[in-house]
């Protein structure tokens, strides 16, 4: 088991909004002041979804490179930009080729998103989560020419297993990055027995960390940090500080924190940016 532990903080995501957490940066300065925040808290990368200055979801490129600027006068945190959501390819990517991240997530399979409300009976949102491999690979094709590092986002085994054409295709290069969301209606759930088979299917020396959707997080963060993964915490994917939803986070940095201690509790401690550099291959050409 690797003694050091990669924390990263995911800071905005798509749906999280003000109505629901008042801390949720929405403008290039509130997201680089969030990622400073972590930074300080233990965090070594960040992943970003660019928000307009009312909070709505953008691509431009000119915000994800305001972002990287403000970020990078407050920190030396890594960078990792989504390319989720809806829209054109060309718009989801535009900002990777351009702005150029260490890192750029990509999803790695399509499948039903939806949340239940077992209190109205009724889902509060249900929709189809469509990423064929045609879509996954000119992804793949721009990351290599930018030579920024894929993360693979994999809400089921299915998508994990996905990798074998990439690599023989030489859209994928080893070590791979992964990212186990888990707690998604229509994806894999939240145990670590899950966790665990994830982590069997990747090919050795890859490295992976594990993202636990609302009040799964802290417990998949623990079965993580006992099974040698990674760790993602933060306000895209759970706002509160404990797992009953009783202690609202008002930072990121405050869900980092709680991260880093428990990384200590169990002997392990938070990688710094150098080490994470280093874990990831990020010098490696892509």
């Amino acid at each position: 088991m690797n003694d050091k532990a990669i924390i990263t903080c995911a800071l905005t995501g798509v749906l999280a909004n003000r109505k629901q957490c008042p801390w949720v940066p929405y403008t290039p300065v509130e997201i680089a002041e969030e990622a400073r925040r972590a930074y300080e808290a233990g965090a070594s990368v960040v992943h970003i979804h660019a928000r307009t200055d009312e909070g709505a979801p953008t691509f431009e490129p000119d915000v994800y490179a305001r972002i990287r600027t403000e970020t990078e006068k407050r920190c030396p945190v890594i960078l990792n930009f989504s390319t989720g959501g809806a829209g054109s390819m060309e718009s989801r990517v535009a900002h990777i080729a351009q702005v150029k991240p260490a890192i750029g997530a990509l999803n790695m399979g399509s499948m039903n998103y939806a949340k239940y409300s077992q209190k109205r009976k009724e889902f509060v949102f249900d929709f189809v989560f469509e990423n064929p491999f045609r879509d996954i690979s000119y992804l793949l094709e721009v990351m290599r020419s930018a030579n920024v590092k894929p993360e693979l986002e994999c809400f089921d085994v299915g998508h994990t297993n996905s990798i074998g054409p990439l690599l023989d295709k030489g859209l994928l290069k080893e070590p791979l990055q992964f990212s186990f969301i888990m707690g998604v209606l229509g994806g894999i759930r939240a145990t670590t027995e899950n966790l665990a088979m994830q982590a069997r299917e990747t090919p050795r020396g890859s490295t992976w960390e594990v993202i636990g959707i609302s009040h799964d997080q802290w417990r998949m963060v623990g079965a993580a940090l006992t099974l040698g993964g990674n760790v993602r915490v933060g306000l895209e994917d759970n706002f509160y500080l404990d797992s009953e939803g009783r202690q609202m986070a008002t930072s990121n940095g405050d869900l980092v924190a709680k991260a880093a201690r428990m990384a200590r509790d169990m002997g392990r401690e938070p990688a710094t940016v150098d080490e994470a550099r280093q874990l990831l291959s990020l010098d490696a050409v892509w």
